[in-house]
């Protein structure tokens, strides 16, 4: 059973809801005996004072779980600087749909209560690793948990690029661009895109072109063991999106080279998770009109 003796906070809005929310997980931790770590950012945004602030690398290196407090996009965030270091992430939602945050701020203590118990199941997320190469050199490398979007940029034109899967031409392709998308991510821009939704354990990858100019070229799932290059043709201006968080201007002749990443991300959930419950509320399944 995980100790999780050493908690750290995290939460990017900058919301009274947020830290009050904050303050309060970490008056409680503070009593279960836990040691509370306060991440910088959230510390400097939320006004929390009281508990040890400490950077990411910080918290990689002394925090047994980190409690993400806000949206899906608080959840990303923490995700891409946490995964290196295999902190487990357990999220309390704060923000509007929360696919990942799945514990509501209503019941937060009772639910963290239960995990501290051991009561508690956990899941591996998949992540990819992307980089840009441009000529012989490697402009960019990061990670991602939902996904890699190449667009275009403030132009408004369709751009056009080839697509190669492990070496095998597949297309060129005229569009507003693609998405690449894990299986976490397949709820999010893939899913407004027309992309399929992927449990979170397929060992898959989703390919889905954003208005493409050929309606034939239809979303394709690929293993998740395959390499993806995306090699930019035509284009007056694009860019390279990470989580609809970073983001990285492209050029014509780039190269966008995605595969899986080295490291997952676990997430922990308090007992009685069901993913196919938390799709049914986002999405409003089942509902009687």
């Amino acid at each position: 059973m995980p100790a999780f003796k050493t908690i750290a906070l995290i939460g990017r809005y900058n919301s009274p809801s947020v830290a009050t929310g904050l303050s309060t997980m970490g008056e409680h931790l503070r009593r279960k005996g836990r040691q509370v770590l306060v991440e910088r950012e959230t510390a400097a945004n939320s006004g929390i004072t009281g508990f040890p602030v400490a950077d990411y690398d910080e918290i990689g290196a002394k925090a047994d779980l980190a409690v993400v407090q806000g949206g899906d996009g608080s959840m990303l965030s923490a995700a891409r600087h946490l995964a290196v270091h295999h902190v487990p992430l357990v999220g309390v939602n704060q923000g509007r749909l929360g696919f990942m945050t799945d514990i509501a701020s209503g019941n937060m203590l009772e639910a963290i209560d239960q995990i501290l118990e051991g009561r508690l199941a956990t899941e591996e997320r998949t992540m990819l690793a992307a980089e840009v190469r441009r000529g012989g050199t490697t402009e960019l490398s990061t990670f991602a948990l939902n996904d890699a979007v190449v667009n275009k940029g403030a132009v408004g034109r369709l751009i056009e690029f080839l697509v190669h899967i492990d070496g095998a031409f597949v297309y060129d392709l005229r569009a507003d661009g693609i998405i690449v998308a894990t299986p976490t991510g397949s709820t999010a821009y893939a899913l407004s895109s027309d992309g399929p939704i992927l449990q979170p354990n397929v060992p898959g990858f989703a390919l889905v072109p954003i208005c493409p100019h050929t309606l034939s070229n239809r979303p394709i799932m690929i293993s998740d063991r395959s390499v993806i290059e995306i090699t930019l043709k035509r284009s007056a201006d694009a860019r390279l999106h990470f989580d609809g968080q970073l983001q990285y201007d492209l050029r014509e002749g780039d190269r966008v080279i995605v595969r899986r990443a080295e490291h997952t991300i676990t997430f922990v959930h308090p007992p009685g998770y069901s993913y196919y419950a938390m799709l049914r509320e986002k999405l409003h399944w089942s509902e009687v009109l």
